[in-house]
C-alpha cells in the first residue's frame, strides 16, 4: 500500500452548492458547501447503466475535507470504497459525500433554529443536485444513507424521516440509548465550566476560541453537549437549552424531553411504518465503545424487532468508538447489494 495516493479505479467529482435552506442560518455558517461525488469504474464504461446512491455521512466534527486524511496503514475510506468497487466486492453505486459542519462543530443532519436547516439541505437540495447531474436509479429502493457516530444517527434517522427518499441505512456506532451515551457527559461539563468557566458556557466559548481548538482535556464534551443541544432543544429564537443545570447537572425535565424525542431508540415505534419499508438496515459498534454505543445499537435491533423488522444485519466486534473507519466498506457493501 502506498501511504501517499491512490489511483481511482472510479472518479471523484467536486462540487460546491449554493444551498438556499442554508442562506442566513444562525450560525453564520457558509450556505455554499462542498459536495463530492465518487463514480464507479463502469459509470463512464457503460452510459446507459443508472446505479444505486449511498449517501455518507460524518461523525460530530467532520466535514467532507477530512475524506482525504490518512493514517499510517490505512487508506481514507474513499480509496477503500473505489478499491471494494474495482475488485467486484460490491455491485457498482453512486458514493456522495455530504458536509454538514457548523461552527458547533455539527448539525446532527436536523432543522434547528439553534444551527440551521441541515435535513432540509441533505433531503431537498442535495439529493436533487445528484440525481439531475448524474445516473442514478432516483427511487427510495436504490438510495441509501450510511455514517459513524452523529453521522449514524443521521443515518438511522434520516429514512425515518424521509421514506420517499431513503430506503435503505448503515449505521457504524451511531447516537442512541441517550440516557447511556449523553447523560454521563454532563456532570463532566458541569465540573468544567464550574472549574474553569464561573459557570459560563460563554466564557468557555470566548476561551476555545482564543487558543488551539481541542487543546484542553475539557474541551471535546464542552462543544458536543452545547452543539447538540442546539440541534436538539434550541428556542425558536435560536437560544441554546441546556438539558441539565449547569449549577448541579440536574436533568431538566421539558428540555430532556426534547432530546429524547430524536433517540433512535424512542423514534423506531413512532416511525414503524417508514422502518418496515426499508430494503436494508445495517448496525454496528465496538464492545468498548466509549459512549455505549454497542448497547445503543442492541437498543435500536430490539425495537426494530419489536416492530417487524427482523432483517437486520447486526454485528458487535472488539473496538473502541475511535478508528473503526476498516467497518465502513462493509455497511457499505451491504446497502449496495440490497439497493442495486
Amino acid at each position: 500500500m502506498e501511504p501517499w495516493s491512490h489511483d481511482f479505479a472510479g472518479r471523484v467529482d467536486e462540487h460546491v452548492i449554493a444551498s438556499a435552506a442554508l442562506r442566513g442560518n444562525p450560525l453564520g455558517d457558509p450556505y455554499e458547501r462542498p459536495l463530492q461525488v465518487y463514480m464507479p469504474p463502469e459509470y463512464d464504461e457503460e452510459p446507459a447503466r443508472r446505479y444505486p446512491s449511498v449517501y455518507v455521512l460524518q461523525g460530530y466534527t467532520g466535514h467532507v475535507a477530512m475524506w482525504r486524511n490518512r493514517t499510517p496503514f490505512r487508506r481514507p475510506f474513499p480509496e477503500e470504497a473505489d478499491a471494494l468497487f474495482a475488485r467486484g466486492g460490491a455491485p457498482p453505486c453512486i458514493v456522495v459525500y455530504v458536509d454538514a459542519w457548523t461552527a458547533y462543530g455539527g448539525s446532527q443532519f436536523v432543522d434547528s433554529p439553534g444551527t440551521g436547516r441541515y435535513h432540509t439541505y441533505l433531503c431537498d437540495e442535495v439529493v436533487p443536485f445528484v440525481d439531475d447531474r448524474y445516473r442514478t436509479l432516483a427511487a427510495p429502493e436504490h438510495r441509501g444513507v450510511t455514517g459513524k457516530s452523529s453521522g449514524g444517527f443521521g443515518a438511522l434517522i434520516t429514512p425515518m424521516l424521509r421514506p420517499d427518499l431513503f430506503g435503505g441505512l448503515a449505521s457504524h456506532a451511531g447516537d442512541a440509548l441517550y440516557e447511556l451515551c449523553y447523560i454521563p457527559i454532563f456532570p463532566k461539563v458541569v465540573r468544567a465550566l464550574r472549574d474553569e468557566y464561573g459557570g459560563s458556557y460563554e466564557r468557555f466559548w470566548e476561551d476555545f476560541r482564543s487558543r488551539p481548538a481541542m487543546s484542553k482535556e475539557s474541551d471535546g464534551d464542552l462543544v458536543i453537549t452545547w452543539g447538540v443541544a442546539a440541534c436538539f432543544s434550541a428556542e425558536d429564537d435560536g437560544t441554546v437549552r441546556l438539558p441539565f443545570e449547569v449549577e448541579t447537572g440536574k436533568l431538566v425535565p421539558g428540555v430532556w424531553e426534547r432530546w429524547l424525542a430524536w433517540d433512535p431508540v424512542r423514534m423506531v415505534p413512532r416511525y414503524a411504518d417508514a422502518l418496515r419499508g426499508l430494503r436494508a438496515v445495517y448496525l454496528d459498534a465496538g464492545t468498548r465503545d466509549e459512549w455505549l454505543l454497542d448497547l445503543g445499537a442492541e437498543a435500536v435491533r430490539r425495537e426494530l424487532e419489536a416492530i417487524g423488522v427482523e432483517d437486520v444485519r447486526f454485528e458487535l466486534f472488539d473496538a473502541t468508538h475511535m478508528a473503526i473507519d476498516y467497518r465502513y466498506p462493509i455497511g457499505l457493501a451491504y446497502l449496495a447489494e440490497r439497493l442495486s
